[in-house]
Formats: structure tokens, C-alpha cells, sequence
């Protein structure tokens, strides 16, 4: 189940393997799951536009990082 983590007003949401972004997040969440590449974070825009930075993070807390100072600085 997806858990979600509220940050500066903005939804964190951290999925787990067999969970979509469209399924859990709307415009100006921030979406983290990982694969064996790593911990990506990706970004939902308007009509479900989602934007990621090009390199996974190779761990979850380093994603959460992100995450938080992505939210800090605004979707």
C-alpha cells in the first residue's frame, strides 16, 4: 500500500512494486518508487504529465531527501 508523506503542503508518495502513479497521485505530488536501477522520483504535472530526474537514486533515504527539497523549492 502506497505511504504518503505530507511535506512543506505538498504529497510525497511512496509506492510500492505493483503501484501506479495515475493510481495514488495528482497534480503536484511528487511520486518515489524504485526498480533495480534504484529510487526514482518523478514529478506529476497537469492532465497527469509526469516529469523525473534522469538518474535514480541509489537508495530510499537519498530519495526522500530529494523529495523533501524538491517540496521545499516548490513542485
Amino acid at each position: 500500500m502506497a505511504n504518503v508523506i505530507k511535506h512543506r503542503k505538498v504529497k510525497i508518495v511512496v509506492l510500492e512494486q505493483d503501484e501506479q502513479i495515475a493510481s495514488h497521485c495528482g497534480e503536484g505530488d511528487i511520486a518515489i518508487l524504485s526498480d533495480k536501477e534504484g529510487w526514482w522520483i518523478k514529478f506529476v504535472g497537469a492532465d497527469g504529465h509526469i516529469d523525473c530526474y534522469g538518474d535514480p537514486y541509489p537508495s530510499y533515504n537519498e530519495a526522500l531527501w530529494s523529495a523533501k527539497a524538491a517540496a521545499e523549492f516548490g513542485t
